[in-house]
């Protein structure tokens, strides 16, 4: 207690780590101000069919990233999602349009182009989302709390929908703004920092609903109760491991000798992460899950809808089994753009470096490239368990809202977004020669490979 103490005392006696901190809280605290704040024309005492269709399944998921603000009706309904799916579409162009790669390799300049294209796709995709949105908004509350609405279709249009829609789409905007801000101002990365804030937003909710309903059993309630927080406890762990867990790889160094210095000779390690790609591979599947949901929300198809009911379902085969595949081929298409073995080949040569018992370049490059498919793919596997572990948890008649902290997206996010702000604070006390957050070690979070 006396370190925790202490530690806080050194976090407060820097000032720029002070003014990040509280530059970041500020932020935060309008993000969430703004989720509460409904849009014009409905009436807030009206939205019970709305957050009765966001307590579970895919549209649940969405609420808990946007931190309750999709089923409030909120001016930030649409949270930040739209600019991750934005993201995940000129990621996938960087790879296949060599117009994009060539922008990717131009350095500082070309990712400012790509940010730029990013932001004007978002725009394309929250107002195709907002129209969505408010579709759906039209059908639970039944027209009954739009008083803007009269005449016909196209006044509705006019009058209403499209000023709403563009409002939404500034809701996006905005947050993303402040996302940007938190990273280049703040404390720790802005994007992940608000969809941990919105998870984190939820958890006292689903908590207490958790508690409520075992107390209403007869006998046993609140042990189950108990061994339903170990068994949390221990999935938390497991998610640390994932998020931490690397493979030492020996590097030998030959001499050097440098005027009258003496350089290298020493063996070291590189740590290759068992999951490279963090929890952006299950950040974008799920994105990408929404856009079916989105698409067959215009269609009046019955075969459509049943489609969408399956994807929507949150404990349904279909549904995690697409949502496992698709982890999968983005947690291996993540770490080829993260980790370049090529690059790491020529770097050691460079530096007169080695790996023993592999001879430089290609032989080293292979080595490389044969070490991370070992390592990605059980690291993609247990992502993907993880990330489907709340629909198993969900058959022992656990709630569903607190289901969604027993692994998938929310756990992941949160353990990662913690970690890595951690290393951040713990990199501003180091840097100063203060004592860093833990006794031996440094945190290790998702950025460091």
């Amino acid at each position: 207690m006396k370190r925790f103490i202490n530690t806080l005392k050194n976090i407060w006696n820097i000032k720029d780590l002070r003014t990040r901190i509280l530059y970041t809280l500020g932020l935060v605290l309008i993000y969430r101000i703004g989720s509460f704040v409904v849009l014009p024309g409905i009436n807030p005492a009206d939205l019970s069919n709305l957050q009765a269709q966001t307590r579970d399944g895919v549209l649940g998921l969405l609420n808990m990233f946007s931190g309750g603000a999709f089923s409030n009706a909120s001016i930030f309904a649409l949270g930040i999602m739209p600019y991750i799916t934005a993201s995940i579409v000129v990621q996938l162009l960087t790879m296949v349009v060599p117009y994009f790669s060539k922008m990717q390799k131009e350095g500082e300049s070309g990712r400012n182009k790509i940010n730029q294209i990013t932001r004007w796709l978002t725009v394309i995709v929250t107002l195709f989302q907002a129209f969505a949105y408010l579709a759906n908004l039209r059908y639970q509350l039944q027209g009954a709390t739009i008083y803007s609405i009269t005449g016909s279709d196209s006044l509705n249009f006019v009058n209403w929908t499209l000023p709403i829609a563009i409002m939404l789409t500034c809701g996006t905007l905005f947050v993303m703004w402040l996302g940007e801000k938190i990273t280049d101002k703040g404390i720790g990365n802005g994007i992940s920092l608000l969809i941990m804030v919105g998870i984190v937003a939820r958890l006292p909710f689903a908590l207490f609903a958790e508690f409520a309903s075992r107390m209403e059993e007869q006998g046993g309630g609140l042990v189950i109760f108990f061994v339903e927080l170990v068994v949390l406890l221990i999935v938390i762990m497991l998610c640390i491991l994932l998020v931490q867990g690397t493979r030492r790889v020996p590097v030998q160094y030959a001499k050097r000798i440098v005027g009258n210095k003496q350089y290298g000779g020493a063996r070291q390690y590189i740590p290759i992460k068992v999951n490279a790609a963090g929890v952006m591979p299950i950040i974008f599947a799920q994105a990408i899950m929404f856009i079916p949901v989105t698409l067959f929300g215009f269609s009046k198809s019955e075969s459509m809808q049943g489609v969408k009911a399956a994807l929507s379902d949150f404990n349904g085969f279909w549904y995690n089994l697409i949502f496992a595949i698709i982890i999968i081929a983005f947690t291996y298409f993540y770490t080829a753009i993260a980790i370049n073995p090529k690059q790491m080949s020529d770097d050691m040569k460079k530096n007169g470096g080695f790996i023993p018992g592999v001879k430089p370049g290609r032989r080293t490059e292979e080595f490389f490239d044969n070490v991370l498919s070992k390592i990605t793919l059980p690291g993609s596997i247990f992502l993907a368990l993880v990330a489907i572990l709340p629909a198993f948890v969900s058959l022992f008649g656990v709630n569903s809202q607190f289901s969604h902290f027993y692994g998938g997206t929310s756990l992941l996010i949160l353990v990662g977004v913690v970690l890595d702000t951690l290393q951040q604070i713990e990199s501003h006390l180091l840097m100063r020669h203060y004592d860093g957050l833990t006794k031996s070690g440094r945190i290790k979070g998702r950025s460091q490979m």
